[in-house]
């Protein structure tokens, strides 16, 4: 007995000991404080989407997911890659953050507005009749301008690596949205889509507001620098499509699954998919703490960064592998939580648990070719793996439903991990072939 005490007396001390160097660490504090602010924001959204799942039932939640999956595929377009902008210039030089705060703020909101037509007139075509144009505005004015102003902020923060604040933001959005409906659902115990997406923009709203508010306090007023947008739009744009094919091929499946299959089908896979998302948010954490770090020794190339990425993998990858198993023993409660009309989800949420694997290896391949200054090449990556899931997606989808959707996702994210590694080896020997023609051309100069 007295040695399993010891043993484990001296495993509490072997954590203690890893918790407090990881915390030594501005990159390990930054993780933590992006963990527990993902976590709460979690445990929120968990609350609300049980009520949702149970006040809306399989059909109405389907319906609002292809809405919400519809307008995600378009909302990186809103400010045109500002975000991104801003935490790459700013990580580098912080006297630029009140500059591209302000001409953040003017792009979301121009093109926010802009997108929200856009995606008024796409609804007919790609959503199926019954949904309300009422919900698609509604949602569309949240998700593409006032949560896009908060992701902004958010990007200001982290740009200054204030992941703090930045968590303090995640839980914010959540936060109101959770009190909207649980009001919602003490008022009616069966809420109609409609009511949802009215106390959804009304959330988005109210966050959106405080984190302009909290911004101009902590940094001061914005400014406008137009030469910079101009300067910039290209490189801005490849941002800008780069995450666009990402939210493609993570949510043009929930779209096809309601438009080609049914609406029950698509609250079941949306469902799963949503647990997914769950799994994978300490590696996310993670990821959001590293990138203006990944900017910073991507200017030395990404031979670099991939040594500074490569260290980092090799300490979360354990994580997903646990997740993976812990999803297949564990899904068979998700109904239980739900209720009935989500029995599906149990197998839908075994076939998509390897994902969180996948994912962890190509985002951290993605964001070292991004910080060494090559995002065209993981834009046209991610290009290339959506316009592959659309289509596999419109074979499968027809004759499998969500089982098809789930397959297509599994074979997307497996390309683009294969994708993203020969793009990262062949740029990294081209790096090596220059630094050694370099080299024998200093060399030469000296023997002159």
């Amino acid at each position: 007995m007295r040695n399993n005490g010891s043993g484990d007396l001296s495993l509490f001390k072997r954590g203690k000991i890893y918790l407090a160097r990881a915390l030594s660490t501005p990159l390990g504090r930054n993780t933590m404080w992006a963990l527990g602010g993902y976590g709460l924001r979690l445990i929120i959204q968990a609350a609300y989407f049980i009520i949702i799942a149970r006040c809306l039932g399989v059909r109405n939640y389907g319906a609002f997911i292809a809405v919400t999956a519809l307008i995600s595929a378009i909302s990186p377009f809103v400010g045109l890659g500002c975000g991104n902008l801003l935490i790459k210039n700013v990580a580098r030089d912080n006297s630029l953050l009140q500059a591209y705060w302000g001409n953040g703020l003017l792009m979301t909101v121009c093109t926010g507005l802009l997108l929200v037509t856009i995606v008024t007139g796409l609804c007919g075509v790609l959503l199926p009749q019954n949904i309300p144009l009422i919900v698609v505005v509604l949602v569309g004015a949240s998700d593409l301008i006032f949560v896009r102003v908060l992701d902004l902020a958010a990007c200001a923060f982290q740009s200054r690596e204030m992941l703090s604040h930045n968590a303090q933001l995640n839980v914010l959005i959540s936060s109101t949205r959770l009190i909207g409906i649980a009001g919602l659902a003490l008022v009616a115990t069966h809420s109609t889509v409609t009511a949802w997406s009215g106390i959804y923009l009304a959330g988005s709203l109210v966050a959106s507001l405080i984190s302009v508010c909290w911004i101009t306090l902590k940094f001061g007023w914005p400014r406008l620098a137009l030469h910079r947008i101009r300067g910039e739009s290209v490189e801005g744009l490849h941002f800008s499509v780069g995450v666009a094919a990402q939210t493609i091929y993570n949510d043009i499946d929930k779209i096809m699954v309601a438009r080609l299959a049914s609406l029950e089908a698509a609250g079941i896979y949306a469902a799963a998919y949503r647990l997914i998302d769950v799994a994978f948010t300490p590696i996310r954490a993670l990821l959001n703490a590293a990138y203006a770090g990944f900017f910073r020794h991507g200017a030395a190339g990404l031979l670099e960064n991939v040594r500074y990425g490569r260290r980092l993998l090799l300490r979360s990858l354990a994580y997903p592998v646990f997740i993976f198993g812990l999803l297949l023993i564990a899904a068979p409660v998700v109904p239980l939580v739900l209720g009935r009309g989500f029995s599906g989800a149990t197998e839908a949420l075994r076939w998509l648990s390897l994902l969180p694997l996948l994912k962890t290896l190509h985002y951290f391949v993605s964001d070292a070719v991004t910080g060494a200054g090559y995002q065209r090449l993981r834009t046209f990556s991610q290009v290339g793996v959506a316009v592959f899931n659309t289509l596999i997606n419109l074979w499968l989808i027809p004759a499998y439903g969500w089982r098809g959707a789930a397959w297509s996702s599994l074979a997307s994210d497996t390309v683009l991990v294969l994708t993203l590694c020969t793009v990262a080896v062949w740029i990294c020997r081209m790096e090596q072939a220059k630094g050694s023609l370099a080299d024998s051309v200093a060399v030469a100069v000296e023997r002159v």
